[in-house]
């Protein structure tokens, strides 16, 4: 018996069907046949835009390799650099699109989009373009983060002091002069950048009144989490090495925790990231697919909420807040992730019941109808 009065992209006003106010009963009825309706999902963290796959390093992993090994070996997120670097930015749109259309099919509404298959200044910017041009083409937000702090590319190995310095710092800047950074991201881990690595970025980012994330704690413990808490960071992500002082540090700042189970189940992963600690210390979880093509080439947003609550023992209402209301936050989006008055009107309908059957399946897809800014997507 609910119902939803949209006016101009927005929501105007929810509540009974019996309760409508009068100014909005004369407004065009579509009825849903009492159908599940919800905020479309986020995804808060994927590599969308990239060339190349990486299915022998997947084979090289199942007899015994690990990431890190691949990593010193030249292979990894370089492999990807490689391939990335090589095709056009008409050629990499047409990719990123194919991948952008799946999500957008289960219901997904806004994408984080980051660069950081480039590692040089022109194609870092080109990774950035593209993900501004797939917002003009599909209806959906795209939220952009600069990853220029990724890997250490081939040209500076051994000195990522100097990378950070020479490419890093000034993609950034023309990146942020062109309108193309919403956040700053970084890698920090024993296999990429240290900490004070990355606080030379964040400091950057912060002259520049640009919002941090991470990839902290992911291997190992580098006090990546707590580094996002001193810069008041948007979220700290990956997080299975994260320890109770990250915890309390993130609390403290108001910071996301974004789980990305994709990554811990392609890696076979057995260290658990600390959810009981999250719970208790009151840091909002948000979950994601991280889409890429190493650690997560996994393009189902629905299959990660499972994964989220098989592998990481999240409930289903955790998953689903994780994929709306916490990723919004995430991505510091004001108006969206719920169903409130002055919200956007980006919505999913569903052929089920409840919030749990969202979860509950995997190569399922129950999304009727999407509706983007109000408008009804086919």
């Amino acid at each position: 018996d609910g119902a939803i009065a949209i006016k101009e992209g927005y929501i105007q006003w929810v509540g009974k069907m019996g309760d409508v106010p009068n100014p909005y009963k004369n407004y065009e009825c579509k009825d849903v046949k009492a159908r599940l309706v919800t905020s479309s999902l986020i995804d808060c963290h994927t590599h969308i835009v990239h060339g190349g796959n990486r299915a022998d390093e997947f084979r090289l992993r199942l007899h015994g390799a690990s990431y890190s090994d691949i990593a010193k070996k030249g292979g990894g997120i370089l492999s990807t650099v490689k391939a990335t670097r090589a095709l056009s930015e008409d050629e990499l749109l047409d990719i990123s699109l194919k991948s952008v259309d799946k999500l957008l099919a289960e219901g997904v509404g806004v994408i984080e989009i980051k660069s950081g298959y480039g590692l040089d200044i022109e194609c870092e910017l080109k990774m950035l373009r593209i993900a501004s041009r797939i917002e003009e083409m599909r209806p959906c937000h795209i939220k952009k983060s600069f990853l220029g702090a990724h890997a250490i590319p081939p040209e500076y190995k051994g000195n990522p002091d100097a990378y950070i310095n020479d490419i890093c710092i000034p993609a950034l800047v023309r990146a942020h002069h062109e309108g193309l950074v919403d956040a700053v991201d970084g890698f920090c881990e024993n296999i990429a950048f240290n900490a004070n690595q990355i606080a030379k970025i964040f400091k950057k980012a912060r002259e520049l009144n640009i919002p941090v994330k991470l990839h902290a704690e992911q291997l190992s413990q580098q006090g990546g989490a707590s580094l996002v808490a001193e810069y008041n960071g948007l979220s700290a992500d990956h997080l299975e090495y994260l320890d109770e002082d990250g915890v309390k540090s993130m609390h403290k700042a108001g910071s996301v925790a974004v789980l990305l189970p994709g990554a811990f189940y392609y890696l076979r992963e057995t260290k658990l990231p600390p959810i009981d600690l999250l719970r208790r210390h009151h840091v909002a979880i948000a979950v994601a697919s991280d889409y890429n093509p190493g650690s997560s080439p996994i393009l189902s947003l629905l299959t990660i909420m499972n994964m989220a609550c098989t592998l990481f023992g999240l409930t289903p209402e955790e998953s689903f807040m994780g994929t709306t209301q916490h990723a919004a936050r995430a991505l510091a989006l004001k108006n969206q992730g719920i169903i409130d008055v002055n919200y956007q009107a980006n919505l999913a309908i569903w052929d089920c019941d409840s919030i749990a059957d969202l979860s509950y399946r995997i190569g399922h897809a129950p999304l009727y109808k999407r509706l983007f800014l109000g408008r009804i997507i086919q």
